[in-house]
């Protein structure tokens, strides 16, 4: 094995060894296997990368070195330092994916081929916006797949911009453009912030030279002239700590170049009054000291006025949790304190590295892994969940947008009746916060309550908002106009996979009914009425012949032509004229003909729609045998008779009928405003609905309730009319009302 030499600097940065490396995982990981395969692939990216040299002459290996350095540092598992090691061995040398797993398993292969393809996507020069669109996209589902991809790929592109250096000066601006809008927001959202901060300082470099040399001037003016200042007051809070027998330790820190040059040019702020350069950081042993040491603070020294954040009670989405007060020193000068634990401050530093770190012998499970990061960080859930979802039905530029808007960008934070956070996009409606809760949510949402008042449903939510949504099992589902105002690109797509699906389901109906009455014609040319046409036609072996598994995949068939009513008749050999069954009919209460008849009843039986359910042609249907009345027809889901078993009778709509309308109690529940009557009133007149009598009531809790009995002819009018009243402002909730 060849030995490696260390060399002082590079860039202002040291050059570490493997043993540098096997420093940091022996810590951790101890099993002799584990630590033969890392350095079989230190042994093995040796040979493979012997004759190559980086641009700054160094040998390449340098490189792959820094990689795994970094990800060690994070306490990555051992499947993760090989990769590391290995992840250029592919794209740089004759070697396979066959053969890294061949010598490293299965595992370590599938990052090493991600990470090669992400790295096969060569930085576009900006030329066209699409193709750099694409390039980011592939990107982000190469890194979607595994967290431990994301990771190495962060550690890689750390390092390649510690040596930008040598590069020119317009791959230099590529290279920091692209780290800046791509790698930089990931590393912040996965509370990376030793990487992030990093980064954004090396970018700045780069990208604004003038104002980042005018922020480190600045910077170093600054910390001479306060650095008496801090001592005293380090001095101070470190007496009144050890008074109190507080654990603690406390240290300063720098606000980061690039965190100054954003208050400053981009947000405006004079340096000045930038209160949070210096700032003291205080790790004690529990929550409950955390409050201890801000309480003893605030006793002290005057705290500035919104200026104290609680992320202990409320932490941000990135796991980050601490508490920040900004106070007056004695001298007049500002600070910013952090309080927090050693968990927390290992949070701050490495996020999701710090709460997943390699543990041995722990029962590790990368899948496992995956998943509770998955559960733990929403944002996540959904970057994995809308790279898989649109890897393939998403142009470029769309995606790429849509992550922006949703993982990178600003957020609002919501609350749930229960008191639980959720995170959204700024500018989210209920709707999205509903999506965000469950699909099934989204899918039924009718109407909202924000803050316990009935809100519409693209209302913009503000953080602190407590969010109830109000859902129906009759609701219609969402609308196109939906999309107009949702923010989250997962209601989006929610929304848009409901509106596709709805589509087809409309589609197949309309064949079915269609299939269905040619086989209503072709059997009533010999005199057989519908539903005895359903009864021949429910038959598993008919259906096992034709290659349906039911009858309406019998009836789409027959809209193909395969097989032809005839095709049915011929094979369940009707040859001759089959005599109808005779139904018994009775007079309605209010006069007609009874729609519905029973089998083998005779004309003598008295059939009769019952009034507590007002059933309607369409509505599935039974019947009950009353004492010197006849038969009673309910709807099936009527409570009157749901726990009837021995008077029960089979009756059917009869096909033949005439058109009629029946009477329909319904009730309609929305938000109170004004002319919500007059437009519930106007839809109804629109829609040729006759009205036998409404009624309206406002109740306690800002909403309101209209009962009203109207005329319709079929079940599926009355479905039709019930999705017209949903699409009214405010009315959330439409039902039948049974007696």
């Amino acid at each position: 094995m060849e030995k490696v030499s260390k060399p002082l600097v590079n860039g202002g940065y040291p050059l570490h060894t493997f043993e540098d490396v096997e420093s940091l995982y022996e810590v951790y990981i101890t099993n002799p296997d584990d630590k033969n395969m890392i350095r079989r692939a230190f042994d093995f990216i040796l040979e493979m990368h012997k004759d190559q040299k980086r641009k700054s002459g160094e040998p390449y290996y340098h490189h792959l070195i820094e990689v795994a350095y970094i990800v060690a540092s994070l306490h990555c598992g051992p499947v993760t330092i090989t990769a590391a090691l290995l992840h250029d061995v592919v794209e740089d040398t004759d070697t396979s994916i066959n053969d890294i797993e061949k010598m490293f398993g299965e595992e370590v292969a599938k990052i090493v081929d991600a990470l090669t393809k992400i790295q096969r996507l060569k930085l576009s020069r900006i030329t066209s916006e699409e193709f750099e669109a694409e390039d980011h996209r592939k990107i982000f589902i190469g890194m979607a797949k595994d967290i431990r991809v994301i990771l190495i790929k962060l550690a890689d592109r750390l390092h390649n911009l510690r040596t930008l250096g040598a590069l020119s000066p317009e791959r230099q601006l590529a290279i920091s453009k692209e780290s800046m809008e791509v790698f930089v927001p990931i590393a912040h959202r996965l509370g990376l912030d030793v990487i992030k901060s990093e980064m954004e300082d090396l970018c700045l470099k780069y990208l604004e030279p003038e104002k980042y040399n005018e922020v480190i001037k600045l910077l170093s003016k600054k910390s001479k002239t306060m650095s008496k200042s801090l001592d005293n007051l380090k001095k101070r809070l470190a007496d009144v700590l050890f008074e109190h027998g507080i654990p603690f330790d406390i240290s300063a820190r720098v606000k980061s170049i690039y965190s100054i040059y954003a208050k400053m040019y981009l947000k405006g702020h004079p340096f000045n009054e930038i209160y949070d350069i210096l700032a003291l950081r205080i790790i004690t042993d529990s929550e409950m000291r955390c409050y201890q040491i801000l309480g003893l603070i605030h006793k002290m020294y005057k705290p500035v006025p919104g200026r104290f954040k609680d992320y202990i009670a409320m932490p941000k989405p990135n796991l980050y949790q601490s508490l920040h007060t900004t106070i007056v020193s004695g001298d007049g000068n500002f600070y910013e304190v952090q309080i927090r634990t050693e968990e927390m401050d290992k949070i701050a530093e490495t996020g999701v590295a710090a709460h997943w770190a390699y543990k041995e012998n722990s029962g590790y499970s990368s899948k496992q892994e995956q998943l509770d990061i998955e559960d733990k960080l929403h944002w996540f859930r959904d970057f994995v969940s809308m790279s898989s979802e649109t890897a393939n039905d998403t142009n470029a530029k769309e995606y790429v947008e849509n992550l922006t808007q949703d993982i990178f960008e600003s957020n609002v934070y919501v609350f749930t009746p229960k008191g639980k956070v959720i995170e959204l996009p700024v500018g989210s409606t209920p709707v999205d916060f509903a999506y965000r809760i469950h699909t099934k949510v989204g899918d039924t949402c009718v109407g909202a309550l924000v803050n316990g008042v009935m809100v519409p449903l693209n209302t913009v939510l503000k953080t602190g908002d407590m969010i109830e949504i109000k859902t129906s099992k009759n609701s219609v589902g969402p609308s196109e106009g939906w999309l107009e105002f949702v923010r989250s690109s997962a209601a989006k797509s929610a929304i848009r996979k409901f509106i596709a699906k709805k589509n087809a389901e409309m589609l197949r109906e309309e064949k079915i009914a269609k299939g269905k009455q040619s086989c209503i014609d072709a059997f009533g040319d010999r005199d057989i009425d519908e539903a005895e046409m359903m009864e021949y036609l429910d038959n598993e072996k008919l259906l096992e012949h034709f290659g349906v598994d039911s009858v309406d995949d019998l009836f789409v068939a027959v809209t193909g032509r395969k097989p032809v009513p005839s095709a049915i008749i011929d094979y369940l050999h009707i040859k001759k004229t089959v005599a109808l069954p005779q139904g018994g009919f009775a007079k309605r209460k209010s006069g007609g003909d009874c729609p519905v008849y029973a089998k083998g009843g005779g004309n003598k039986i008295a059939i009769s729609l019952a009034n507590c359910c007002t059933p309607l042609p369409g509505d599935d249907i039974v019947g009950y045998i009353t004492k010197g009345k006849g038969i009673s027809v309910h709807r099936k889901n009527c409570p009157n008779v749901a726990k009837e078993k021995e008077r029960l009778i089979d009756v059917y709509w009869r096909s033949d009928i005439e058109f009629a309308t029946y009477p329909v109690d319904i009730m309609i529940t929305a938000s109170d405003r004004n002319n919500l009557l007059v437009e519930i009133m106007n839809m109804l007149t629109l829609n040729k609905v006759i009205i036998n009598s409404i009624h309206a009531k406002s109740n306690a809790n800002s909403s309101a309730t209209i009962t009203a009995t109207i005329q319709v002819s079929d079940a599926k009018r009355l479905h039709d009319i019930f999705a017209k009243l949903l699409s009214i402002v405010g009315v959330y909730e439409v039902d039948r009302i049974i007696h």
